[in-house]
């Protein structure tokens, strides 16, 4: 007879296990990483028979629910962001201090000061995030100016497409009249010399200039570290890049944190199939994407058979395709021609692969499920779970369409939080802000659909997306959209089993049933029991991943930090990772 590994049996108040046969447990035994038996401590305890094990009470007062999955994120846009001052729309609860949401542009400039006047050296540079014009006006070279003319000052905008500068970030830069006369046209008309303003192509130009100053390589490294520990935090317990870095010398800045031991949960990439089917012939499309396997290791992977592809603009912007037009001086765009679009999906789709498509409006959403019904009738495919990844606006006809064709619905519903209220007066109007992200119309038609922050266009917590999705609460407190709130237990299961068959690892990942990984995010509270209106303060005690408990902050920092990225060309750097970072960008505004 086989020696058998010795077990441990995890006992807990309660138990969420999103097993429909045994949805609430008290205990799970754990071998090897993976669940061996869940149930009662006695159910379990003779399940094991002689098998050796210890019953370990650490949570014996909390409770267990799968592992959260933080399905779309950034870790670029983080590292810049989470290593600047924040000062943003939203509450931003970092494991070094909260930074509190902004309320005005007053608040903005007198925070901003003090930020200034901590700094000892005269000479560093001073990066913010987080400030959005239409909450709470422009932003300019002169306002800069008045908190320091000698240190250079980056006012880098909420939607992250933009910048503001001071002058002496100005004159750091070398960016001079004269300079900016030898742009292009579109470049010029994107840029603002007297109050250093600076977006979308006008932002490109001048990128060059500034990176080597605002992606410093330590920095970057510890916006990386404030991530990981954040949504550690925050009880993730796997995550996922969506359009994965096509530079290496940023993928290896990124390994250098995410790919390490000290990693508290596993990353995975999706390749950038509009960079690869811009760069490759079509009979070179999938080997080339096939090669990027080499370029993670340890907690890192790439996501296989998997790829993301973009329709339109982002809603932060208004960027997004109508099929009605826009209230006020808003126009779409397209992030790929209709042409490298379609020869893409019809690539990729060939090849087996499953497609994420990043798409937020209802004439955009046209596009994607025109190219999936094509591809449907051209070449039939069972399981394909072509994903519609936002969701921000759509009809009640697209609902029926995603339903018939066999999509999944990847969404974001801190859309409804942040800007409902803001867009019922500009961009869309009160119908289609309040009925943005319609999860309450997907849930009655009974597609499978999950939620993602898209960090750090939304906070990284899987909790608070679950409120948001529940409670469809604005910024200014009221409801919008009633019709669209979804239950609780469906929200849980959007950030948890959902989420794993959104990328096709709901066999591995996503609930707590005999062998899979032994993934738990260990709560003080029960999300599907407590007031709704409370679901996003629960506290996180940790998580248990593939068997190995993690509380937070429970690690000693200092030997979870990453080596300095030392050795590296630092310009080479630095334009290569901002460069990355705005063609990610570039798909959100």
């Amino acid at each position: 007879m086989l020696d058998l590994d010795a077990a441990t049996i995890f006992v807990a108040r309660e138990i969420v296990t999103l097993d429909a046969d045994n949805p609430v447990v008290g205990a799970v035994a754990v071998v090897n990483g993976r669940i061996l038996a869940t149930g009662s401590l006695d159910e379990v305890q003779n399940a094991l028979g002689d098998q050796p094990h210890d019953v370990d009470l650490t949570f014996e007062d909390k409770v267990l629910v799968p592992g959260f999955i933080a399905q779309h994120d950034h870790p670029v846009l983080g590292g810049l962001s989470m290593s600047s001052t924040i000062l943003s729309i939203e509450d931003w609860d970092l494991p070094a201090g909260l930074s509190p949401a902004l309320k005005d542009k007053d608040d903005f400039m007198e925070r901003l000061a003090a930020a200034e006047a901590a700094m000892h050296d005269p000479d560093e540079a001073l990066l913010t995030w987080g400030y959005h014009a239409a909450f709470y006006g422009p932003l300019t070279r002169a306002d800069l100016d008045t908190i320091s003319t000698t240190r250079p000052i980056y006012a880098w905008a909420r939607s992250c497409h933009e910048f503001i500068l001071n002058t002496a970030a100005m004159e750091q830069g070398g960016i001079t009249e004269d300079l900016m006369a030898s742009w292009t046209p579109s470049q010029q008309m994107q840029s603002n010399f007297e109050d250093a303003h600076f977006w979308e192509q006008g932002l490109f130009a001048v990128l060059p200039l500034i990176a080597p100053t605002v992606a410093d390589p330590d920095k970057f490294r510890a916006g990386l570290e404030t991530m990981r520990d954040y949504m550690h935090a925050k009880g993730v317990t796997y995550g996922n890049e969506p359009g994965g870095i096509l530079a290496k010398p940023v993928q290896d800045a990124v390994n250098a944190v995410f790919s390490a031991p000290s990693m508290p949960f596993r990353w995975s990439f999706i390749p950038d199939g509009k960079s690869l089917i811009a760069a490759y012939d079509d009979a070179e499309v999938i080997s080339q994407t096939e090669a990027l396997n080499d370029w993670y290791d340890g907690m890192t992977s790439m996501s296989q058979g998997s790829v993301k592809l973009f329709a339109d603009g982002a809603i932060y912007s208004l960027a997004i395709q109508l099929r009605d037009a826009p209230i006020g001086d808003y126009h779409g765009e397209w992030m790929m021609d209709l042409n490298a679009f379609e020869r893409a999906f019809q690539t990729y789709w060939d090849a087996g692969y499953q497609v994420h498509v990043h798409v937020n409006g209802d004439a955009g959403l046209d596009r994607v499920l025109n190219a999936l019904e094509e591809n449907l009738r051209r070449n039939p495919r069972f399981d394909h779970r072509t994903v519609i990844v936002h969701f921000a606006v759509s009809a009640p006809d697209q609902v029926d369409r995603i339903k018939r064709l066999a999509a999944i619905v990847s969404a974001n519903p801190y859309y409804v939080t942040a800007l409902s209220d803001r867009y019922r007066q500009t961009g869309l109007g009160p119908e289609r802000a309040d009925q943005m992200v319609r999860l309450g119309d997907l849930d009655r038609a009974g597609i499978s659909w999950s939620l993602h922050s898209d960090m750090p266009m939304a906070p990284g917590d899987p909790l608070f997306l679950m409120w948001c999705a529940v409670n469809r609460i604005t910024s200014s407190g009221r409801v919008a959209g009633a019709n669209q709130k979804v239950p609780v237990e469906e929200a849980l299961r959007g950030v948890t089993i959902n989420a794993a068959f959104s990328h096709r690892l709901e066999r591995e990942r996503g609930s707590i049933e005999p062998g899979k990984l032994a993934n738990f995010t260990v709560l003080e509270d029960n999300p599907l029991t407590v007031d709704p209106m409370t679901i996003k303060d629960i506290e996180v005690w940790g998580t248990v991943m593939e068997g190995r408990l993690q509380p937070v902050g429970g690690k000693d920092q200092e030997d979870a930090r990453a080596p300095s990225l030392q050795g590296i060309d630092r310009t080479e750097f630095a334009r290569a990772t901002l460069d990355h970072a705005f063609s990610v960008v570039h798909s959100h505004i």
